[in-house]
Parts: structure tokens; C-alpha cells; sequence
């Protein structure tokens, strides 16, 4: 019987991996997901859903489910459930692994003013002198754009995976679910009038195309810095991640 190991997910590196532990015969899988999401994407090996009660709960459960390794591979910004993740993986005496794929850098053409947070980001938006009712795309989450609601003079369009009610008058949601190319993502922009982006510099191959769209259409993108990463160890890629995990399930 193959190994379990329990991935920290709901990203598409998350499903990646899991699909080449289940696809590879190298472990089973089971991937963690928050819940958030009503209808999320298909996973290969067994799934959870819900949450585990802190560091102290992932720990137990660890321990329970007699697992032989954990990989955080959650969004960058999940600053808590990583740190949460650290902490269970000692407690439960079970190797850990973050799996941190590599954000996004400026390159030509680009028109990036970096925030700090989201707060940072409302403000720096406000500084950019856009004629009023300009329309800004927040490609942040609803849980992350409170800060955009006081923003004096703009309109937002926050693109959600599943439908939702505006989270203030000032806002209207599109419905649209990764990947996404940069075509589609440049007839957005265009559609909804655009006027500038914000986001979290998130990484990844999936979100990269609004960016591309961005400058191709000359726009300012507001980007939002990461945290500090994950404590070691960590890798970059799903293939890194899969080496890792085979040399310890062969111990």
C-alpha cells in the first residue's frame, strides 16, 4: 500500500502534484482544501474539505491518518496555514515540504507600483490620477477588497469563481475560472473599460495573462508584495516536489 501524504491545496500546483503522486504510483494523496470554493476543481486521490482547528488540529490529524509526509502547497499569501503547517509537521514528528511557486517579475513595457497590502494598494490607486468613474479590475478574492470600497471616484470589477452579490455599490462581479489566456483576458480588460489592475503578486502560469493584457493595453497594475515565504524546506516546482517526496518515502 502506498504511502499517504497530505497536500495543503486549492492550487493548481497542489493539483499537479497530486496527480503525478497518484499517476506515478509514488504515494497516495490526500489534498486538504479550505471549502471556500462551492464547486472546486477536479483532484486526483482522496480529498478534504474543511478546516482542521490550528496548528494543534493539522497535527492530530496528521498523526491519526499515519501520514508520511506533509507539502504545503497553499497560495503565497496563506501566511497562517503555512506557519500552522510548520508547526503540526514538528509536533507530529512528519517531514514537511513547502512547495512556493516563484512570483512575477516586471519586465518591459510593464507599469508596476508595488503595495504593500491591500490598504496600500487602495491608496496607491488613488494616487494614480485616473479620470473619475475609471474602472479598476481587483483580481484579489472577496475576501481581500474591504480596502477598495473607500476609494473615492472609481468603479471595480472583481472577477469571483463563483457568483456573488456586489460587495459594495461601487462594484460589480464577473464569474470566470482559471486558466486564463491573454486574448480572453485582454477582451476583459477592454469590455469593462479598464482603466487599471490590482492584484497579489500570487506567481503561477495561470494568472500570468492579465499582466500580459495589462501591458499590451499600457495599463498600471497595482501589485501587492508577498510575504516572507515559508521556513525551509521548500521547493519551486511540482517535479522538484515529487523528487523530494520519493527520496523520503524510500527511507
Amino acid at each position: 500500500m502506498a504511502d499517504r501524504v497530505l497536500i495543503l491545496g486549492g492550487t493548481e500546483e497542489a493539483r499537479a502534484l497530486a496527480a503525478a503522486l497518484a499517476g506515478g504510483g509514488i504515494a497516495a494523496p490526500v489534498t486538504a482544501l479550505a471549502g471556500r470554493t462551492a464547486e472546486p476543481a477536479a483532484v486526483a486521490g482522496a480529498v478534504r474539505v474543511g478546516g482542521f482547528g490550528g496548528a494543534a488540529g493539522l497535527a492530530e490529524h496528521l498523526r491519526d491518518g499515519g501520514y508520511a509526509a506533509l507539502v504545503d502547497a497553499t497560495h503565497p499569501f496563506a501566511r497562517q496555514i503555512s506557519a500552522h503547517a510548520a508547526e503540526a509537521a514538528r509536533t507530529a514528528a512528519v517531514p514537511r515540504l513547502a512547495l512556493v511557486r516563484p512570483a512575477w517579475e516586471p519586465g518591459a513595457g510593464d507599469r508596476w507600483i508595488e503595495a504593500a497590502d491591500e490598504a496600500g494598494a487602495a491608496a496607491a490607486l488613488g494616487g494614480l490620477g485616473l479620470p473619475g468613474e475609471s474602472a479598476v479590475f481587483l483580481a484579489l478574492g472577496r475576501q481581500r477588497v474591504a480596502a477598495f470600497a473607500e476609494v473615492p471616484g472609481l468603479r471595480f470589477v472583481l472577477r469571483t469563481v463563483d457568483p456573488i452579490e456586489p460587495p459594495w455599490p461601487g462594484c460589480r462581479t464577473v464569474v470566470g475560472r482559471g486558466p486564463f489566456d491573454e486574448a480572453a483576458e485582454r477582451t476583459l480588460l477592454e469590455t469593462e473599460s479598464v482603466a487599471a489592475v490590482a492584484c497579489r503578486n500570487s506567481g503561477g502560469g495561470s494568472g500570468r495573462a492579465k499582466l500580459d493584457a495589462a501591458r499590451a493595453l499600457g495599463l498600471p497594475v497595482v501589485m501587492i508584495r508577498r510575504p516572507p515565504p515559508p521556513e525551509p524546506p521548500a521547493v519551486a516546482s511540482v517535479a522538484e516536489a515529487t523528487v523530494w517526496l520519493s527520496e523520503r518515502l524510500r527511507r
